[in-house]
């Protein structure tokens, strides 16, 4: 297989860029993901690839829960913020604001759109673990046309 030829291919894959965030005990954690897609209608399911060696990634297998959050193509600068790992200081997370809402993981202020969900079933192979989540709650702040890989200089994948 040409290496080349594989990357191109693969990065042609349509990318959104994310923020998962999760929680175990008073230990936050929060990241920019990339790979997710919706799985399921009923019950509402979505599949997201998460590096294994993410502090993220020790969260999410610890407390099965997670809030994952639409950014809008004006909001690069949080993406970009969450590729480091982040610490949290009073009510902010990598500096930005968040509340606690449903599951307890961080819900980020100024997301458009977040989705608070439950870890259902996760798949390990390579470097990064398929975890199945089940919305359980949905919150709508605005509207916007969402951020995705196209729309930034940067490349995750192939």
């Amino acid at each position: 297989m040409n290496p080349e030829d594989k990357k191109t291919a693969l990065r042609m894959i349509s990318s959104g860029l994310y923020i998962v965030t999760s929680r175990h005990g008073e230990d936050m954690s929060a990241a920019t993901v990339s790979w997710l897609n919706q799985a399921s209608f009923i019950p509402p399911l979505i599949m997201m690839g998460v590096r294994t060696s993410s502090h993220t990634h020790a969260l999410l297998e610890a407390s099965k829960i997670c809030a994952v959050h639409f950014l809008g193509r004006d909001q690069k600068h949080i993406a970009e913020n969450f590729f480091k790992p982040v610490k949290r200081e009073g009510g902010k997370i990598g500096g930005m604001e968040f509340e606690e809402l449903i599951t307890g993981a961080p819900v980020l202020k100024d997301a458009p759109a977040c989705v608070e969900c439950n870890v259902l079933d996760s798949v390990k192979r390579g470097d990064h673990t398929v975890f199945v989540l089940e919305v359980i709650e949905a919150h709508l702040r605005r509207a916007v046309p969402a951020l995705g890989m196209r729309d930034t200089p940067w490349q995750y994948g192939g």
